[in-house]
């Protein structure tokens, strides 16, 4: 299950670069919290509409020091990402440590909670 969620923390981070609308929406749970590094809950419809809106403009997402923990029908990912783009064309360039929670509730897996830290 690993090497599966492994496969899936590409296709998001893939998914983020391009801003691919369609592919966030398969990867990202309709149920989906995520706290953002400033401490604000983002839902899927909001992620969903700053991509859209290429509120996010991403150059680079580079990904280290992954841990996975894999249980039954839900794995926690850490990871650590170097990232530079832009947010609102103001340059946003950093490092972060998300912790993402893939389920697998029908079927597909998907990210139902994830929260970002800037790393200073």
């Amino acid at each position: 299950m690993k090497n599966q969620i492994q496969s899936l923390e590409e296709k998001l981070r893939i998914a983020m670069l391009n801003s691919d609308v369609n592919e966030l929406d398969e990867l990202l749970s309709q149920k989906l919290l995520f706290t953002d590094h400033l401490g604000h809950l983002v839902t899927k419809d909001e992620d969903l509409e700053s991509h859209k809106n290429k509120v996010f403009s991403f150059e680079s997402i580079e990904l280290s020091e992954s841990k996975i923990i894999t249980l039954e029908s839900s794995s926690v990912v850490s990871t650590k990402a170097n990232i530079k783009g832009f947010y609102n064309g103001f340059e946003a360039n950093g490092e972060f440590r998300f912790t993402r929670v893939w389920s697998n509730e029908s079927g597909a897996w998907q990210v139902i909670a994830g929260h970002s830290s800037l790393i200073q």
